[in-house]
């Protein structure tokens, strides 16, 4: 047996996936972490690992990904493990630090060994099929690794990703996430855009499922917002968008290398929201970027408030070696990134809070995703990609008229009808 476990974002379990097709065509192949006292106690040879492969992020810094590397060593210290993903110098040479025998590869380097197979519809969730539809990006953002590792924008061919989505459709996946590592800019390198591309799908691909889209750039969206608020019209696209804005001080975005303003990401923001009711925004910040004041802050704090996304990724900055960001001055202290983060966070959840509470009594249609984390509880997705939590087991997939009894910051609370 094969583990391939993944970390970080949709787009690496999408590359996750891939990994464990192409060596399903010679293996068994598990995403789940192996169970040390079975497979201690078992005298079969097929339950006892193979290999790992370690699909790793570091996007937040090395720690998760090393924790990872050591646990599989600790408790498989003969198996052989590989590291894949998104690995710069930094976490390479603290991995061999740590384990001396670890290996790299990479999806590229594997298909190059053994062609995917094309039929197979290997993945994690019988009823979620992750469809990477571009590698890189077109940014260089100071703070950001993870171009050094992915490169320029790719983008993939049009067709061939809408096969992919009309197998897994055909397989049974009631969702279908497109994804990268910023899929708004997807065609900007072969004459399309991701509008175009969904549009596609939605023409081409028929059934019963729902599309989420994968993060994008808000200065890439700006040049087609208007076609792709056009793609949320249809019922199969969940009214969700990420849009990482990263600060609401123009100031620190200039620093940071990005290429949008505040007001460009205020404008979609508006505009989403605006147009379809009970829409969710996504977006991501970073606190504590080098030269960030108390005024740079207090005007991230603003933007939460005004724009009010209801989900948000919050980060403490992490300089990374290799990035432009890494010897930049005026150094942000660690207690503060600490006390801003939790600023931070208490206004967005009580915006969450609020947002989620506008749900509380209306009744729709939801399908069930996995089991919650509280016991004896169900979490399904709604049309807004909101996490629903239902009481009981129910197995994921199914489809269920629910009423919103309640509301958390981060979950609906929800009786079925």
């Amino acid at each position: 047996m094969i583990y391939v476990l993944s970390q970080g974002c949709a787009a690496n379990f999408g590359d996750g996936e891939k990994i464990a097709r192409i060596l399903s065509q010679r293996h068994r192949v598990s995403f789940s972490y192996p169970d040390l006292a079975q497979i201690n106690s078992s005298s079969e040879l097929e339950q006892q690992p193979e290999a790992f492969f370690l699909n790793v992020c570091t996007v937040k810094g090395n720690a998760g990904a090393l924790k990872l590397l050591n646990k599989v060593h600790s408790d498989f210290p003969e198996a052989p493990i590989y590291i894949t993903g998104c690995a710069p110098k930094d976490f390479k040479d603290a991995a061999l630090q740590a384990v001396p025998a670890v290996k790299f590869s990479s999806l590229k380097e594997l298909e190059n060994h053994m062609a995917e197979a094309g039929a197979t519809t290997l993945r994690e969730s019988p009823f979620v099929g992750i469809v990477n539809i571009e590698e890189g990006c077109l940014d260089a953002c100071a703070f950001c690794s993870t171009h050094l590792v992915k490169g320029r924008l790719h983008s993939f061919n049009e067709d061939f990703i809408v096969k992919q989505v009309n197998r897994l459709v055909s397989d049974g996946c009631a969702e279908i996430q497109l994804t990268g590592q910023d899929c708004a800019c997807y065609g900007f390198d072969t004459g399309t855009n991701l509008a175009e591309l969904v549009q596609k799908i939605l023409v081409k691909v028929p059934g019963k499922y729902k599309i989420r889209l994968g993060m994008g750039n808000p200065r890439h969206v700006l040049q087609y917002s208007e076609a792709l608020l056009d793609c949320f019209s249809d019922d199969r696209i969940y009214k969700f968008i990420h849009l990482p804005v990263q600060s609401g001080s123009d100031n620190v975005l200039k620093a940071m290398g990005r290429r949008h303003s505040v007001d460009d990401y205020r404008v979609l923001a508006q505009a989403f929201c605006e147009r379809f009711d009970k829409f969710t925004l996504s977006t991501d910040l970073i606190v504590g970027f080098p030269g960030e004041s108390e005024t740079d802050y207090l005007e991230t704090e603003a933007l939460v408030r005004e724009t009010r996304p209801t989900v948000c990724n919050i980060t403490r900055y992490v300089a990374r070696p290799g990035t432009p960001a890494y010897s930049m001055p005026q150094a942000v202290a660690d207690s503060i990134k600490h006390e801003r983060s939790a600023r931070l966070a208490e206004v967005f959840q009580q915006v969450a809070l609020e947002n989620n509470q506008k749900w509380i009594g209306c009744e729709e249609t939801v399908v069930t995703e996995k089991t919650g984390y509280r016991a004896k509880t169900t979490i399904a997705r709604n049309a807004a990609y909101r996490p629903v939590a239902i009481a009981g087991t129910i197995p994921p997939g199914t489809e269920l008229q629910v009423k919103i009894t309640g509301a958390e910051p981060f979950a609906l609370l929800a009786e079925p009808i």
